[in-house]
């Protein structure tokens, strides 16, 4: 395999670009996809989330209200920690466990990681270790902003807390192997993906598992 991961801001377009890899031909392994499946109820993640806030962040179905843990986490920095403590350990060992199944394949895998900047520096998310390199999708701060209120109904005010509890535009730049431009239309970002594409194509097989630590060890 050729394993990449891929990261971007929120409004960025990152989900935009590693569907349209996964179209080309790329294997993908979602931390979102995961963290929502980690989440499900009965789920040890699940059940340490409500044993923390309680009865307050589950829904009339018995299933994680997903707005109340936003308004809790995002707006205090010590909630924002305990929630990366419980769920964080947990996606790194089934991103392992996932990069393990797909090892010996000779296809691209791309591990999209929407936080892998902040785990980066010191966060306990998945970081993206062992990957051949890292894909950054970029757009101005302000385009993301646009995207959130015209796109997912976020105030202004709301879209731009969220893009500050982030890593920053110049943060993610400074990972980045290859940058996938996201300032313009959707024609515009196939071109772009079209373009990494190529790219990727011309890395090495990416040994598995890396030097430092077994599949399916925890960090």
């Amino acid at each position: 395999m050729r394993l990449v991961g891929l990261t971007g801001g929120i409004g960025s377009g990152k989900s935009s670009a590693s569907s349209a890899l996964q179209a080309l031909g790329a294997q993908l392994i979602d931390a979102d996809a995961i963290v929502k499946e980690l989440q499900e109820p009965g789920q040890p993640v699940f059940r340490a989330m409500v044993d923390r806030w309680g009865e307050q962040i589950v829904g009339d179905e018995g299933r994680l209200d997903r707005a109340a843990v936003a308004n809790i986490v995002f707006s205090d920095d010590a909630e924002l920690k305990a929630i990366e403590a419980i769920v964080h350990p947990e996606v790194r060992r089934a991103m392992d466990e996932r990069i393990n199944e797909v090892s010996a394949s000779p296809d691209v895998v791309v591990l999209d990681i929407p936080l892998l900047a902040e785990s980066r520096s010191g966060g306990t998310g998945p970081d993206g270790r062992g990957t051949s390199a890292i894909i950054v999708v970029d757009c101005p701060v302000d385009v993301a902003v646009q995207r959130l209120v015209e796109h997912r109904g976020f105030s202004e005010k709301d879209a731009r807390k969220r893009v500050e509890k982030q890593a920053s535009r110049e943060e993610r730049l400074a990972l980045a192997d290859f940058v996938i431009d996201n300032s313009g239309t959707p024609s515009d970002l196939e071109r772009e993906v079209d373009r990494c594409w190529q790219w990727l194509s011309s890395l090495p097989p990416t040994p598995w598992p890396p030097p430092e630590r077994t599949p399916t060890e925890r960090p």
